[in-house]
């Protein structure tokens, strides 16, 4: 038995579709674990069953009028979230391991990353927005979703952190790392670029904020990361830091790595 992505366009709604494929789902022993409206005019099953009952299923399904195959295959992390929450999560066309949010889909977001956590050994994430879009608490509170310790190397969520050293399970690989691409960046502290060395060295989980400011440094670039994520206030929100630049947010960086806000 395995879990399988079933996805359908319905070209006639009408009352009892659902009802005759849940079925015969039923009639060929194939458990039905959830169901939900992935778009407008598409549903996606999870199921669970043997290849040859899919294949049966298949067979069957792709000779009825009133709906169109979409997807068939065991299930990715996209899929199972689109199940759980009623829509896919946006991913850029050129970029494919981009994906974007806005802030009303934090709850989506927790989740993605939360899944992230648990299901990699170690991966590489960036994660792109303005300030106070929720950054920093999203990954906070994917961390305690997937059980997992977080540990800030530097950061900006209450106060200015810029860590020179770690002690104790902090050097644990099931950790999650936190860094500030920004005040990593503009740091002139030896002793903390040291520890982000070592950290990146780890294979662990990293997640940095303003990983395009990260990686100016020139030790590592974009290819580098696993995943990027965009989190927006609106759909429209351009992601700029000339704009940052400009409104001095980041001008109060001194020779230690200090935000003077």
């Amino acid at each position: 038995m395995s879990d399988w992505y079933f996805e359908y366009e319905i070209q006639v709604n009408r009352p009892g579709l659902l009802g005759d494929i849940a079925s015969l789902l039923g009639m060929l022993r194939i458990n039905i674990i959830s169901v939900n409206g992935v778009d407008e005019t598409r549903r996606g099953m999870l199921v669970s069953a043997d290849e040859t009952a899919i294949n049966r299923f298949k067979s069957i399904v792709s000779t009825m009028e009133h709906i169109k195959f979409a997807k068939f295959r065991q299930p990715k992390l996209r899929d199972r979230l689109a199940i759980r929450h009623g829509h896919y999560i946006p991913r850029d066309v050129d970029e494919r391991n981009t994906f974007r949010f806005v802030r009303d889909e934090l709850g989506i977001l927790v989740d993605f990353l939360a899944e992230i956590f648990k299901r990699e050994g170690h991966c590489l994430i960036g994660v792109r927005g303005m300030p106070r879009v929720g950054k920093t608490e999203s990954v906070v509170a994917a961390s305690v979703c997937a059980n997992k310790k977080w540990v800030f190397l530097s950061s900006t969520m209450i106060k200015q952190t810029l860590r020179q050293q770690l002690v104790g399970d902090e050097y644990g690989a099931n950790n999650i790392f936190i860094m500030d691409g920004v005040v990593t960046a503009r740091s002139t502290d030896e002793r903390h670029k040291q520890l982000v060395r070592e950290i990146m060295g780890l294979p662990a989980t990293k997640v940095i904020e303003h990983p395009d400011m990260f990686v100016q440094n020139g030790d590592y670039t974009l290819a580098d990361f696993d995943y990027i994520i965009e989190l927006r206030h609106h759909e429209n929100e351009e992601i700029s830091f000339d704009m940052l630049r400009k409104n001095d947010m980041f001008a109060g960086v001194n020779a230690f790595g200090d935000f003077n806000f």
